[in-house]
């Protein structure tokens, strides 16, 4: 073999390696646009997570704001709601599922479990759709004083526990958290 032939070879090879390259780098800038436009736009990302002052929210007041497309309730329950709740024995519930993104899905609907938690038991928040056909229900009504949907008749207790009605589960908890004292990031 003379010194040619092995430098055809080793020129060769890096022309192989080189023509590959290219092709992957040319692949993967053609395939770039259709990767990048299956991100979220903007206004999708803006509406993921909002954030809610509650400070003005006196105890048995609750304001409604809208996240995803969808009515919030944010309610500062009294302690005589409070009580109710937590008085409420869980084989009263039609659905024994807390429904909190908090949660794992399988935790049980306690008051406690339902609420923002033992320091924060009187906040509760819910996603203001009724399960059954996805009504938006009324606030402190029904036979339990919690919400009530008129479309079909299914009663909330204080805890947006269904308890009466066709409604097949409880209303839905977003994942949410304090971030101050009078500031919740829902979502």
């Amino acid at each position: 073999m003379s010194a040619t032939d092995h430098s055809d070879v080793t020129r060769r090879d890096f022309l192989y390696v080189a023509t590959g390259t290219a092709a992957v780098v040319g692949t993967a800038a053609a395939a770039w646009p259709f990767i990048d436009q299956m991100r979220p736009d903007a206004s999708t990302l803006a509406q993921s997570s909002i954030e809610v002052e509650v400070g003005s929210l006196q105890a048995g007041s609750s304001l409604v704001v809208k996240w995803r497309g969808k009515p919030v309730f944010v309610r500062n329950r009294t302690p005589e709601e409070i009580k109710a709740a937590q008085d409420t024995p869980m084989a009263d519930l039609k659905d024994p599922i807390a429904r909190n993104g908090n949660l794992p899905s399988d935790a049980p609907a306690t008051d406690v479990d339902r609420s923002a938690g033992k320091d924060k038991e009187n906040w509760i928040v819910m996603v203001g759709v009724c399960t059954h056909l996805g009504c938006v229900p009324l606030g402190q009504q029904g036979d339990f004083g919690g919400w009530f949907c008129p479309c079909h008749g299914s009663h909330y207790d204080t805890a947006g526990r269904i308890r009466k009605g066709p409604a097949p589960m409880n209303l839905e908890v977003p994942v949410y958290s304090f971030i101050s004292d009078t500031k919740i990031r829902i979502g």
